[in-house]
This record gives C-alpha cells, sequence and structure tokens, in this order.
C-alpha cells in the first residue's frame, strides 16, 4: 500500500504525451470507447487531483466533506435516496436523467477501473479523483449538457477543464473540435465547446458542493445561485446539427 500511494504521489506530477495521443486516436475512431477518456486523464491530468484536493480542504464545508470521505458512486447507486427528492429539485433532475440515458456512477465507476491503476489506492487525491468522476452527470444535470450526444460531452469536458485546470479534459475537447472544425457546421461546434470553457471560468466552484445539500435545492434556485448562465451557442448548435449527424469525441456510455 506504501509503494502505491508514492507511485500515486509521483504520477499526479507527470504527463505521459505518448499515451495521451495513442488513446485519443482510439476515442475519435469510437467515440464509445470510454476507457480511452480515463487513459487520457491518466495521461495528462498531472497535479490537477492535489490542486483541487487542497482546494477543497481550504474552507471548512469542503474540509468536512474531505474528513468524512464519502463515496459518492455509493451514495448515488442507492435508488431510495435518489427517488426521495422533491420534483423541481436537483436530484429530481438527475433521477429524470437516470431514467432517461440509463446510465449510472456505478456504470461509469466500472469503465474508469478497467486498467486498475494507482486510483484505488486509499489516498486523499485519489478520492478526489474518484469524487470528480462521480460528479460528472451531475454536472450535465447542472450545466444542461446532453450526456447521450458527442457535442454536450465535449462542451461539457471543456467546462471541466475550466473548472479543474486537469490538461486531459482541454485535450479531449481540442482533439474533438479539431476533428470537426472543417467540416459542416464546424465551426458551429468550436463556438459552443468555447461557450463550456467560458461557462466554466464564470460559474462559482462546483467541487465545493455538498451533493446532498444541492440535491434537495430547486434546480433553477441552484444555477442562478452558481451563476449557471444558459448554454445559449450549445443550443444553437444542437440546432444546426440536428440535421447533419455530428460525430465527434464522447466521453461516457456510462
Amino acid at each position: 500500500m506504501m509503494a502505491e500511494a508514492t507511485a500515486l504521489s509521483t504520477a499526479t506530477y507527470t504527463r505521459d504525451w505518448r499515451a495521451a495521443f495513442a488513446a485519443v486516436r482510439k476515442l475519435l475512431a469510437d467515440p464509445n470507447d470510454t476507457v480511452q477518456v480515463f487513459r487520457i486523464m491518466q495521461a495528462l491530468n498531472g497535479a490537477a487531483s492535489k490542486w483541487g484536493y487542497e482546494k477543497l480542504v481550504s474552507t471548512p464545508e469542503g474540509g468536512r466533506m474531505a474528513y468524512n470521505r464519502v463515496e459518492l458512486c455509493d451514495k448515488l447507486m442507492d435508488r431510495a435516496w435518489v427517488d426521495s427528492f422533491a420534483p423541481g429539485t436537483v436530484g429530481a433532475a438527475y433521477r429524470d436523467f437516470l431514467d432517461r440515458t440509463g446510465y449510472s456512477a456505478k456504470g461509469l465507476a466500472e469503465v474508469s477501473n478497467q486498467d486498475r491503476r494507482a486510483e484505488d489506492v486509499a489516498h486523499p487525491y485519489a478520492w478526489f479523483g474518484r469524487r470528480q468522476r462521480d460528479i460528472h452527470d451531475i454536472w450535465h444535470v447542472l450545466t444542461g449538457y446532453q450526456a447521450d450526444e458527442p457535442l454536450g460531452e465535449l462542451c461539457l469536458v471543456n467546462f471541466s477543464y475550466a473548472q479543474g485546470g486537469g490538461l486531459g479534459w482541454g485535450f479531449i475537447a481540442k482533439m474533438g473540435v479539431l476533428k470537426t472544425l472543417f467540416k459542416r457546421n464546424g465551426w458551429t461546434v468550436y463556438r459552443a465547446v468555447r461557450e463550456g470553457y467560458t461557462r466554466g471560468r464564470k460559474a462559482a466552484w462546483l467541487n465545493y458542493e455538498d451533493i446532498e445539500t444541492l440535491f434537495a435545492e430547486p434546480l433553477d434556485a441552484a444555477r442562478a445561485r452558481l451563476k449557471l448562465s444558459p448554454p445559449e451557442r450549445y443550443k444553437a448548435a444542437q440546432r444546426a446539427l440536428s440535421a447533419t449527424g455530428f460525430m465527434g469525441s464522447a466521453i461516457a456510455a456510462e
């Protein structure tokens, strides 16, 4: 365990561009190959988990969450708990998301763990990395970016890059945009994905959110409080692409 923790701490600061390019080639060839997304994260996210964890514990509320170290995957797989939230709340919107897509927190975790790497060790940075993975679909709900389409995933990864600084997110977004830039509606895609980054920069830092408290809050009120502006360019791009069958880089088929 000590050796694994040491390896994690060392890997936190290194980047493997060869592995990242190999993974992104496979991802662009098959947008549903979600294992490649996590390989890109492992190759490029560097010190992002350390930075995020230390930012989280810089506030009393964030420190409480880190101290309790709840595994969100387990919480989000508790269907009775998810069903307990009133209509119109963030929790209800997340429940609707699960029912509409068939996705699950466990499914995403299983995809991320296929390589069985150091992220599984008992380490604060690893816990924070799992937490970021598990809130991915919650961010779909909050931002309004659709999870079961390539464009929505590209917009959310760029939003995530702005929020957390993990280079892997930015790399996926850039490669996905470059693949389509000079095709029909390519610049429309670019503007929508760029908007994702801008929204991420302007929004409150979503990692500070206690999920139990957030889920009980009305969705519209939560979006306003978190400074999540409407995704106008994304909606415009959806309309433009609806007849063309946009194919880009997706993250998850959870």
